[in-house]
């Protein structure tokens, strides 16, 4: 298989997905979205694949949309934002549906969408220097698709906060809410992910399959075909919205939005 934006190999029964735009932070357009789809699609199915390591080139771990495609969607109709949010959304399912185990390998900064990936992975592990921010709202947008999958990670306590305030954190305070499950310093990173895939190949992959499907049948809300269709009609609300098309025009234009003069 070929793909433009990842960087796809299977080792050991392990497959790792890196995402490799660093000149752009590997921020995603609509090429990464139906590309990591496809990945994780493809691998989920291989018998071969036991494990998947989700992880990134360059000093950014994903800084969300990528501004070209940020561009294209500001002059999109409410039904192609709604279809432009569904394909998003669907990628985020597949990696979270997927039967083998993922983690996630943080090797830098992780905002906006790039949250969503890490969220709907099952282990995610950072370095000490990474940042987080969950930034939509400086945009007058609000981070609707990636929302079932970030809630259900960092709890909506501290969703409530940080969809609200677009703070940057640090990866400390993004294990002590929950978000992450292990930081570590930048030489242990490998280290580190290694020794948890080793314990993930070490397992019955049926078993782990089953364990996997058994944490996600046991919490409260499914995501189902229609809060999928609910976020995505929510971000293309938002996203014709005054708000929305100022914040982005300001973001893109380099300027404040009108709502802080």
């Amino acid at each position: 298989m070929t793909y433009t934006t990842l960087d796809v190999t299977v080792a050991d029964r392990v497959a790792t997905v890196t995402l490799n735009r660093p000149d752009v932070r590997n921020a995603f357009n609509e090429t990464t979205i139906s590309e990591l789809a496809l990945a994780f699609d493809t691998l989920g199915r291989d018998d071969e694949v036991r494990a998947i390591v989700l992880a990134a080139n360059g000093p950014a771990f994903c800084a969300g949309a990528d501004l070209n495609w940020m561009k294209k969607m500001a002059g999109y109709s409410h039904a192609e934002n709604t279809a432009d949010a569904l394909a998003l959304a669907d990628m985020l399912r597949t990696i979270y549906l997927c039967p083998k185990p993922t983690v996630a390998k943080i090797q830098g900064d992780c905002y906006a969408g790039g949250m969503g990936l890490v969220a709907a992975c099952d282990i995610a592990v950072a370095i000490e220097e990474a940042n987080f921010c969950l930034s939509e709202v400086k945009l007058g947008l609000i981070p609707a698709t990636i929302s079932p999958y970030v809630i259900k990670a960092m709890g909506e306590n501290a969703a409530r906060r940080y969809f609200l305030t677009a703070e940057r954190f640090s990866a400390q305070e993004a294990h002590r809410i929950g978000f992450l499950h292990e930081v570590c310093g930048i030489n242990d990173l490998g280290p580190v992910v290694s020794g948890i895939v080793k314990a993930l190949v070490s397992n019955s992959p049926n078993a782990v399959k089953q364990a996997k499907t058994l944490v996600r049948d046991m919490v409260a809300q499914p995501v189902t075909q229609a809060l999928l269709q609910d976020t995505a009609s929510r971000i293309a609300d938002i996203r014709a919205s005054g708000e929305g098309k100022e914040g982005v025009a300001s973001f893109l234009e380099k300027r404040k939005p009108s709502w802080l003069n």
